[in-house]
């Protein structure tokens, strides 16, 4: 098959491998001769597309053609254009979709001392200011030393906030790294200060509210004569805490796992966002959790995802969610379609509706349960809506603040970062997965070969358990763990 049709309504099909000027393809009913040359992941005419009509893509229309466009011929940037604005009126139509049927299934994790689950038992350092990174880094260093029995390993994630911010970034800033704090993954966590921030130390406990001081300890550098001696002391207490952690069977059903995509092509819609979504309702289906965020990648096609709230209620705070996003962009004289990417472009992402249609298919089928702010933390099982930009970085901390025990993160173009928690790279395509082995963990290009969807989800999620029980992704096993908070105002 050289190209497919995703939905009976479209008159464009999507180039599954580089078609020439001349070849013919077939796509659904219609057959067609290119015009030109059409990249994989990029679109082609199947029928005559007048001026002003629309372009369909995944049953919705992704924008409306600025030129005649010909059956056959490259469909893209040069004679597309978006369709969107600032505005939009929404209208609760509720569906609901029925879920697979799932066996039980459990994955080897840790149990903490408060009943939660955990898929890693990590010592974490959290600098409460980006001037202590550097002494955060060394204490890694130097304490590898601890990293053996039960324990997984000790990091720490650098960031330059903490100080010279006010309201809102403050607030942000300290809650964001209060939940990273809290997070089930770090089996002990050394929180470190300078002593002079804006953020200060009881500031941030009062943040936190309780917490266990076997797992959680406080070093304020400017306090003591020798920073690394003191830090290694408390390091050497916790590692003797969290080595008393070890793996056990856990119902499926108590993980939490966020869903992200970055570098996409014209495959993500295709190939790995809806598998993704197939895992999605595969883990709800067995009582677990998803969270999906980028709302600013929801922008044309967030119908898809309101109408499987769960009740008005909900539709209405996912509507405040977007309609809050918009009206950020607008505040900063921004337009809201100002998307795709350069890279997203080159793979065959015409609008910024071609680009949301794809990336909602992470979200599967099942009914929304809940939506939450920025920095807010899983309360729901079933598919939760984070509030959140389409920057990987700020994304994906957003994901492991909210409590995330690992995320998936679909790629078309490849990229190595890592958040605090497990990142699982999962390809659109094979030539990708073959080329980028030390960045790829899970190949779904293998949809675009003919595997079916379903059994590619069911794929996916057999690949879940194994990184929930302990098999690293290629991220952690070259230590790549960052982090970015998301700010906006003033910086003193």
């Amino acid at each position: 098959m050289k190209a497919i049709l995703i939905h009976p309504r479209d008159n464009v099909a999507v180039a599954l491998e580089d078609l020439k000027k001349g070849d013919q393809i077939q796509a659904g009913e219609h057959t067609v001769t290119l015009a030109e040359d059409v990249a994989r992941g990029h679109k082609v005419a199947l029928t005559a597309i007048e001026q002003g009509a629309h372009i369909v893509k995944y049953g919705c229309v992704i924008g409306e053609a600025t030129a005649p466009i010909a059956a056959g011929s490259w469909v893209h940037t040069h004679n597309v254009h978006t369709q969107l604005s600032e505005g939009g009126e929404y209208k609760y139509d509720h569906q609901v979709y029925p879920m697979p049927e799932t066996a039980p299934r459990t994955f080897m994790g840790y149990r903490r001392k408060d009943g939660r689950a955990a898929i890693r038992n990590e010592i974490w350092i959290i600098p409460t200011v980006g001037c202590v990174n550097s002494i955060a880094q060394q204490l890694v260093r130097e304490n590898q030393d601890l990293v053996k029995g039960s324990i997984d390993g000790i990091y720490t994630f650098a960031h330059p906030f903490g100080c010279s911010q006010l309201g809102a970034d403050h607030a942000q800033t300290r809650k964001v790294l209060a939940d990273l704090v809290r997070h089930p993954n770090a089996g002990g966590v050394l929180v470190l200060s300078l002593g002079c921030e804006n953020l200060t130390q009881e500031q941030f406990r009062e943040e936190l509210g309780s917490w266990d001081e076997d797992r959680v300890k406080f070093l304020v550098c400017q306090e003591v004569p020798d920073e690394i001696e003191a830090g290694s002391a408390l390091l050497k207490e916790l590692a003797a805490f969290a080595s008393g952690f070890v793996r056990e069977p856990i119902p499926a059903s108590e993980l939490v796992v966020g869903m992200k995509c970055g570098g996409s092509d014209g495959l993500s819609g295709i190939t790995a966002n809806p598998t993704v979504g197939r895992f999605s309702d595969r883990l709800i289906a067995l009582g677990g959790t998803t969270v999906l965020t980028e709302v600013p990648e929801m922008f044309g096609a967030e119908s898809l995802l309101f109408n499987r709230c769960k009740d008005e209620a909900t539709f209405r705070e996912a509507v405040e969610m977007v309609d809050k996003f918009k009206e950020y962009f607008v505040s900063h004289g921004q337009v809201v379609y100002e998307n795709p990417s350069p890279g997203n472009k080159a793979g065959g992402i015409t609008t910024l509706e071609d680009k949301s249609c794809g990336c909602v298919q992470k979200g599967g089928s099942a009914q929304v349960s809940a939506v939450l702010a920025y920095g807010d933390q899983v309360t729901k099982k079933g598919l939760n809506l984070l509030s959140g930009p389409g920057n990987d970085l700020v994304s994906s901390t957003d994901l492991t603040a909210a409590g995330c025990h690992m995320i998936l993160f679909t790629t078309g173009r490849g990229t190595p970062f890592g958040a605090p928690a497990p990142t699982v790279k999962i390809s659109t395509n094979t030539a990708l997965y073959e080329k980028k082995k030390g960045w790829i963990d899970f190949n779904a290009g293998t949809v675009a070969e003919g595997e079916p969807l379903d059994e590619a989800g069911e794929r996916l999620l057999d690949f879940v358990i194994e990184i929930a029980s302990g098999k690293k992704t290629r991220t952690e096993e070259k230590g790549y763990r960052e982090i970015s908070i998301f700010k906006d105002g003033v910086v003193l």
